[in-house]
Formats: C-alpha cells, structure tokens, sequence
C-alpha cells in the first residue's frame, strides 16, 4: 500500500468499510501461487480471514475484458490466451464504447515476456518501456501540477470501484499484489483512464512484528532470492507503469538492496514512485517521492489542510505528489477537492507527469 502507516490488510479492509460474504471461485483471474513454506500458510490463513472481512469477490471483481483503443482509435494488441503463465481474456464489465480516453489493454504486444510466474515486463525491441507505454498521457497546460497516488485498492470491491468511477483519470491508483482479481480490477482502472502502480511489499524496520507477507523484499537477502521474489510479484498482473513501496524502512536504508531493486526495474523498464521513505536517493530511473500523506488523521478537515498544504507546495515549486488511501473518507474529500482545482489555477497531473529521471 502506497504510504508509511503500518496497517496489516484486514485491518485496511475493516477501515475501508467492508461487508462480510462468502468468498467465491475467482478462477482465472489469479495466476498460480508459488509455494512458500511457513510464512505462505501463515499467509494464507490470514487470507482465508481477510475474505470473510472484504466481503463477496463477485460484488466488486471485474471478470470479462472488451477490447479497448488507444486515442488514435486502434485495437491495442494483447497476449495470446495460451501457454502456462497467458492470461486468460478477461474483462471488465464496461461496454466496448464506454469510456473516452481508456487506456489501451494491456499486455501491449512487444513489451511483455511470458513466464512461468505469469507476464513480465520488458523494454520493446524498438526501446519502448512499460514505464512509458502504460503511463496516462499528460498535456502540460502551463499550471502549476499536482499529483496524487491513492493507494490499498483491490482488497475491498466497494472502496476500489469507488475509487476507479468516482476519482478524475488523472488520480493514479495503487493496487496491492496480493489482491484477488487483481488483473480484472487493473483493466477496469484503466477502462476509465486511470495510470497504475504495483504496491511491493519491502522490509520494515520493525519485521517480523510487521510481517507484508511471503514476497517481501528483504534488505539481508542475495541479489538473486530478491529478484526471484520481485518476479512473482511482477507476475501478478500487467498494466502498470512502475512500482511503489509497501512500507520497506528497512529495505529502503540499505545501499545493496536498493542497488538490486534498482537494477530489476532499468532492465524492465519501470519507474518507481515512492511515499517519501527513498526521498533524495538517486536510482537512475523515471521516479517521484511523496511529499505527504493528506489523510494520516483520517477527518474531512484535516485531510482539507493537507490537500491545501500540496496545493501550495505545486504553487512554490511547480509541482507536488501527495498520497492517500481508499478510506472512505479520503475518497469523498478527494473527489471534491480535484474538480475545484482548475478554478485556483492547478492543474491535476497523473504521478508519471511529475516524474523526473535521477
């Protein structure tokens, strides 16, 4: 989840207002886990009792996928349904003409390379990244630019459709790995113009008491144990530009696995935007840092005087990147705050378009 809290998955849920259901067959829509012994069944329980939180999967989780086109009115070309790591067509459940200005589907032909943990992404043979095939298109008005990444979608079906139909396309949306359906609610995101980041989950300071699950990135382990995991969780879906950092204290102060972690996303082609917590270190990348969380108090006021507090930051500076989380309350005020900003002379970018390379 894109942010510093430390707050466990169910607990997210819980505050996301989630109903309790009975959990139901997502079918193809997950890829094939990988063993992990002791921590996958830990895992694994835990999320046996975050689908009795979150409620029914059917309530939320897109299942079918219509083509979509690009602006120039193409079909966007997607992988073949075929092999042990394709992906089944899937879809949203928009209709075809729904949305102007969808994002085209993903996997783009050229930039994907089928696995057995799932499609990864790679550069294109004509040095196109995914970093820039599946960013939203940005017109610079010549306004100051303010940015916002809300972050934990995918584990609540009614937090998450609200953020993809309510927020503007320019909000970027966050997804977490470990969600069911997560290549069904990717698609539907970017059905409505939404850009997208996958959440890592990286060591915090204080792990194992915070444990992020099976695949976090750990700051002891070999370059080759961190790659293997960043790969299964790459594998997890397609669409996304870059990644985030799911908590990772720990991770992000050590030189060595940064420098692996780094190195994974160049060979990729992915950026990477984080909640502050790598602010000031340079990777050699398409990236941003968070200057503030808006909604660490989660009431309508004081998520107002942060907002306010980043407007006046992108006023100083040009531009700012501010974070939130599908709270319901974050999502109300948000909502809000976006379709006033043009008549106080801002402009809402996608985090892509504030991006630098450094």
């Amino acid at each position: 989840m894109f942010g510093k809290r430390s707050l466990n998955q169910p607990a997210l849920a819980e505050a996301q207002g989630a109903s309790t259901g009975a959990a139901v067959d997502l079918g193809p829509l997950a890829n094939p886990p990988v063993a992990a012994a002791g921590a996958g069944f830990v895992f694994l329980v835990t999320a046996a009792l975050l689908v009795s939180v979150v409620g029914d999967p059917n309530a939320g989780a897109p299942r079918v996928r219509v083509p979509l086109v690009d602006a120039k009115g193409q079909a966007a070309a997607t992988a073949p349904a075929a092999g042990p790591a394709a992906i089944v067509p899937i879809s949203s459940d928009l209709p075809a003409d729904a949305a102007p200005g969808s994002l085209v589907q993903a996997p783009i032909a050229g930039l994907y390379q089928q696995t057995p943990v799932g499609p990864l992404p790679v550069i294109g043979p004509d040095g196109r990244t995914p970093a820039e095939a599946y960013a939203r298109p940005f017109t610079d008005l010549g306004k100051p630019k303010v940015a916002l990444v809300i972050g934990g979608l995918g584990l609540n079906a009614r937090a998450t459709r609200q953020a993809i139909e309510q927020l503007p396309p320019d909000v970027t949306l966050s997804f977490v790995p470990y969600a069911d359906g997560l290549q069904g609610w990717i698609d539907l995101a970017r059905a409505h113009g939404h850009e997208v980041l996958l959440e890592t989950p990286m060591e915090p300071v204080d792990y194992p008491q915070n444990d992020p699950g099976p695949y976090t990135l750990m700051a002891g382990d070999a370059p080759a144990a961190t790659v293997k995991r960043l790969e299964w969780l790459l594998g997890r879906a397609s669409g996304y530009f870059g990644l985030t950092n799911y908590l990772g204290g720990r991770f992000l102060a050590s030189d060595g696995a940064v420098n692996t972690f780094t190195l994974a996303l160049k060979l990729r082609g992915l950026a990477f935007v984080d909640d502050g917590s790598a602010r000031g270190r340079g990777m050699g990348l398409p990236r941003a840092s968070a200057e503030r969380i808006v909604d660490g108090d989660l009431d309508g006021g004081s998520i107002r005087t942060q907002l306010a507090a980043l407007e006046a930051s992108a006023q100083r500076g040009g531009k700012a990147l501010g974070s939130g989380f599908a709270y319901p309350v974050t999502l109300d005020e948000v909502k809000t705050w976006t379709a006033t900003l043009p008549e106080r002379g801002l402009q809402l970018a996608p985090a892509s378009a504030v991006m630098v390379s450094r």
